[in-house]
């Protein structure tokens, strides 16, 4: 992944960012989820989504927008 990439969310839940990154896909913005949870014990680590940096104001309007 270059530069061009901007984390905008993450959680421990990967439903919850795979929900996000539909919504988005949906508005036309190209994602990125990074799953950097343990292989071994779930609980630890998280799920990143990334995006463009353009895109990175409209993602969180459309965010913070959701009902998520």
């Amino acid at each position: 992944m270059n530069d061009n990439w901007t984390l905008v969310f993450e959680s421990s839940f990967e439903h919850i960012c795979q929900t996000i990154k539909s919504m988005l896909e949906q508005n036309g913005i190209e994602t990125i989820v990074l799953n950097k949870k343990d292989s071994m014990v779930q609980s630890i680590g998280t799920i990143e989504l990334y995006v463009q940096k353009d895109d990175v104001i409209v993602t969180k309007r459309l965010i913070e927008s959701s009902a998520i």
